[in-house]
């Protein structure tokens, strides 16, 4: 990692531990980890202080990555997002903690009731090579836990996610809408478990924004079955924190307890 990916890093460490140290914030977070997708309103409803300072609380977590937001017509709904949690845990944290912290860091996926579940990164690369990190099956492999994702990413065509030296298909789906390198939509049928199997099909968008030298990569997985199994959609703050490791210093996540696929 380079000076100014160390100190890019340090400050993004530095939003995520303010917005931790503040009750009212954990709270919030509390809030959308019981009930994602929450308005302005409804969260104001929860506390005892103005409708002003939980906007200023919901800014500062915003600004710090652990919530994002959306809007639906007239409201504008607010999801809580684990990445920025996933990657102190992966950089910082699982070198002291051992095995059993990357359990206590994985918030989102134990959500019981989701409909749409958002994640939010910001990698430092181009768009060009992030997409490519998306659709190239030897690099999805190397932050998909050892799965390829194989196609020929053209509008109506059909994807495989799996691994050839296993022999096994992990998921599939059709490529929805394919508009490199800035928008990915996929349908998606997961394979790897008999409970994910009994899911149905769900939607996952990839949106490329650049933003400076950098690129903000926000992954939407929707149209999820009211009360859906987490371990459809869990893995993907260890997904996306796995992408970022490999494009900005080419080294892959050791994190403990990752499955591999090969």
């Amino acid at each position: 990692m380079t000076c100014d990916q160390m100190v890019t890093y340090s400050r993004g460490v530095d939003l995520v531990f303010k917005a931790l140290a503040d009750p009212t914030r954990r709270s919030l977070l509390d809030a959308l980890f019981q009930e994602d997708g929450q308005t302005l309103s409804a969260l104001e409803a929860r506390f005892e202080i103005t409708r002003f300072a939980v906007m200023k609380h919901l800014k500062l977590l915003e600004e710090a990555g652990l919530v994002v937001t959306r809007r639906q017509g007239r409201e504008k709904l607010h999801y809580l997002n684990p990445v920025p949690i996933r990657l102190v845990h992966d950089r910082w944290v699982s070198k002291y903690a051992g095995p059993w912290a990357a359990a206590l860091s994985d918030l989102k996926s134990r959500l019981e009731t989701p409909m749409q579940k958002v994640f939010e990164i910001y990698i430092r690369t181009t768009p060009e090579r992030l997409w490519e990190a998306i659709t190239d099956p030897a690099i999805r492999a190397k932050y998909n836990f050892g799965a390829e994702v194989t196609s020929d990413w053209t509008p109506g065509s059909r994807y495989e996610m799996g691994s050839p030296k296993a022999g096994i298909v992990l998921g599939e789906g059709v490529n929805l809408e394919v508009d490199p390198p800035r928008r990915l939509v996929q349908s998606m049928v997961a394979l790897w478990s008999d409970e994910v199997k009994s899911e149905g099909t769900s939607r996952v968008t990839w949106d490329i924004e650049p933003v400076g030298d950098s690129c903000r990569l926000t992954v939407t997985h929707d149209e999820l079955r009211e009360g859906a199994n987490d371990e459809l959609y869990g893995g993907w703050p260890m997904i996306l924190s796995g992408l970022k490791t490999w494009l900005e210093t080419g080294e892959l996540l050791t994190t403990p307890g990752s499955l591999r696929y090969t």
